[in-house]
């Protein structure tokens, strides 16, 4: 199911590639931040699977102290899974 401040919004979703972009698009649409616990998945997830990357800016909750736009645990995974890719051909 797929719940947006504890309201049920859709209660039957039929496979979780589907729930998976429901989530996404619950999080642009509605302009929801990630949860900083999940910052770093979720960035992941969103630059390597939904190919959303913008030059500037993240959905990760502001805290207080100071953020790169894109976290470098994220940049150095993608850049490794790019590297490897190249190496398969």
């Amino acid at each position: 199911m797929l719940s947006v401040d504890r309201n049920i919004v859709h209660d039957n979703i039929p496979s979780f590639v589907s729930a998976l972009c429901m989530m996404f698009g619950s999080y642009y649409c509605f302009n929801i931040h990630y949860p900083s616990d999940l910052a770093s998945t979720l960035e992941f997830l969103q630059r390597c699977f939904f190919s959303i990357n913008p030059e500037k800016g993240t959905k990760v909750e502001k805290t207080n102290t100071s953020r790169l736009h894109i976290n470098p645990r994220v940049l150095i995974l993608i850049q490794e899974l790019s590297d490897h890719e190249w190496r398969d051909l």
